[in-house]
């Protein structure tokens, strides 16, 4: 029996490839993401600046939310960015069953001017969910504490130097007195 080179390579590779797939940076910097216009979120180029990292929906007629985060967004532009992850991840309360949930989204749909991503999966199993929320909800990357993804609109909030300092479940707007103080702090 005669084995090829590659085969041979490939077999000895494999322990770093998948190394490499379930690799989780050590800063928030390090991590780029697809944007819902396709274009790349690259979190380095949020340096400075508070980074609250929001886990939206694309349900349709969750929009007030959409509109707290957008005057969030204005009101602190010079000191804070809000990046978006779209998720269909969190099932429907009852008082919105029968809402549009759609796999595709269009940036048209947000009135928002922050960035929001593609698609992607924030709860479950770490081999399914987008690395950031890996980092964001295991203290032994995040060096803050354990979380879970309960909800939509669950809000992690990064200091300047990209040191995660906060989290907010859902239910507590971004108005909210606590939220804004971990902001101007």
């Amino acid at each position: 029996m005669k084995l090829r080179l590659s085969s041979v390579l490939l077999f000895i590779s494999l322990p770093f490839l998948t190394f490499a797939k379930n690799h989780i940076p050590k800063s928030i910097y390090d991590f780029k993401v697809t944007g819902l216009d396709g274009k790349v979120i690259d979190f380095s180029k949020f340096k400075g600046k508070k980074i609250l990292i929001v886990n939206t929906t694309s349900v349709m007629n969750h929009n007030f939310q959409y509109a707290e985060l957008e005057a969030l967004q204005q009101k602190y532009k010079n000191k804070l960015i809000i990046v978006g992850f779209l998720t269909n991840d969190c099932s429907m309360p009852p008082r919105h069953r029968g809402a549009k949930l759609t796999t595709h989204v269009d940036p048209k749909d947000y009135d928002v001017t922050f960035p929001l991503t593609k698609l992607v999966d924030v709860r479950g199993e770490d081999s399914v969910r987008t690395p950031v929320y890996i980092w964001l909800t295991h203290k032994k990357y995040n060096h803050f504490k354990d979380t879970y993804v309960d909800w939509d609109f669950q809000k992690y909030l990064l200091n300047e130097k990209g040191k995660l300092i906060a989290e907010f479940d859902s239910d507590v707007s971004v108005s909210d007195p606590n939220v804004i103080a971990a902001i101007k702090q």
